[in-house]
């Protein structure tokens, strides 16, 4: 199957359709997924560890007698760090340091803040940490030791006290590279279990795993439809879109550096989306000739290609200015600025999880090692939302304290309000603060 990557134009008179046709995806909900997850999450809630233990047991393929059998100790985490080749708990290492970094001064700029009123009233906010979250990795194919860290380590900096990792594993096969990184994270507890059995458990409490306060995370379908469903109850991340790049090229950028960065995204699945923003039709060309040459090289080369082909795109723009604003519409999780002033062009960025300047900032880079977290809005809701951060794992509380002289002025105001609400016992609550005159 040969890639045949579309290309478009900005200047032809139904581009704007053709481009939110490739932009549109659902995330359609599939009745036999939502019936099961539905099912699944009820038992879990009913039976607590009973349940668990019976799901997890059946599609982990197996034999566990108690929940127990699926607790990891730290010195097991340990052990798994300790096993590992130096280059690799090395590279761990680094990568937990520099996000560690990243999100203790991303920290430092999430203090609480109070002030005092001319009249003595104080008001404020102050930030704390949730008590503890969840995080679910995947597991069996799909093991992500980067996962752990870009979501244990802002958990852990916000200060918050439990953090209960969830793993699968399937036919009882443990990733050691991912019990390492949850060492290295300071996850606090390890299970492994996995599906939507395990995010009822850590929504809901059982017996023996106890309920969260969020959970965070990728999964599967199963478990997408679990987070969704157990929402209002807990707090989550997000609800996770296929992964998206957007290029934007001036042309000086070597055209096999672009063709791959575009392969770094197309190669996680076949909705992933690709796409290459670029004013010189020439070098348009130069890429796509480069994706024909080095797709075969690629292991993933018939993922790589229906995603390409399905959900990919070479488009042509009058200039940069124009890239910078179709980009803003298509809001993408990576974005990359493959440019020789790419600040100029960052300044005009509005909407973006992740954005990547200049031509040797790779997304590749980002995924696992430069700091930021990995954790990204996809689907355009970089319109609206923001990378996980130590601030999803803080909340926030008011202060109000009001002194004797400001409930003098701010109870007739109140008092005002609420009589024009309808709501007499909040006026008479601030009323009766106020001194009566003699």
């Amino acid at each position: 199957m040969a890639v045949q990557i579309r290309t478009l134009d900005s200047s032809d008179a139904n581009f704007k359709q053709q481009l939110h046709t490739l932009l549109a995806f659902e995330a359609a909900t599939d009745d036999a997924i939502e019936t099961a997850v539905a099912g699944i999450l009820a038992d879990v809630k009913k039976r607590g560890d009973a349940a668990v233990l019976e799901y997890t047991n059946r599609f982990d393929r197996v034999n566990a007698t108690s929940i127990g059998a699926f607790d990891l100790t730290q010195e097991e985490l340990q052990a798994a760090l300790d096993a590992l080749p130096d280059a690799q708990r090395a590279a761990l290492q680094t990568a937990a340091e520099r996000i560690r970094v990243f999100h203790e001064r991303q920290k430092q700029e999430l203090n609480g803040f109070t002030y005092t009123e001319p009249d003595g009233t104080v008001l404020g906010q102050r930030v704390t940490p949730l008590d503890r979250v969840g995080i679910y990795v995947p597991g069996g194919k799909a093991a992500y030791p980067s996962s752990v860290l870009m979501n244990a380590i802002p958990a852990q900096v916000a200060g918050v006290k439990e953090i209960v990792m969830v793993v699968p594993t399937p036919d009882g096969v443990k990733n050691q590279m991912v019990l390492a990184a949850a060492a290295i994270a300071g996850v606090t507890r390890v299970i492994t279990i996995g599906g939507a059995q395990a995010v009822g458990a850590l929504a809901y409490g059982t017996e023996t795993i106890p309920a969260v306060d969020k959970i965070v995370g990728p999964g599967n379908a199963y478990v997408a439809a679990a987070k969704r469903r157990v929402f209002g109850t807990v707090g989550i991340d997000m609800i996770a879109g296929p992964s998206e790049i957007l290029v934007l090229c001036d042309g000086s950028t070597d055209p096999d550096w672009v063709a791959m960065d575009l392969f770094s995204q197309a190669e996680h699945d076949e909705l992933a989306q690709a796409i290459l923003l670029c004013p010189d039709a020439d070098y348009i060309k130069q890429v796509e000739a480069s994706i024909h040459k080095l797709l075969p090289t690629m292991p993933r080369a018939e993922t790589i290609t229906t995603s390409l082909t399905d959900r990919g795109a070479l488009v042509k723009v009058r200039d940069m200015a124009e890239a910078c604003a179709i980009a803003n519409d298509i809001a993408a999780e990576h974005l990359e600025i493959s440019a020789e002033d790419p600040q100029q062009w960052a300044e005009q960025i509005r909407h973006a999880g992740a954005m990547f300047l200049g031509r040797f900032s790779s997304e590749s880079l980002g995924d696992y090692c430069c700091g930021p977290n990995h954790v990204l809005p996809t689907s355009r809701t970089a319109r609206f939302s923001s990378p996980l951060g130590v601030y999803d794992f803080q909340k926030r509380s008011s202060i109000i304290q009001v002194s004797e002289a400001g409930a003098q002025t701010l109870g007739k105001v109140a008092a005002e309000l609420a009589y024009g609400e309808g709501l007499q016992a909040h006026a008479r609550s601030a009323e009766l603060r106020i001194k009566q005159e003699s």
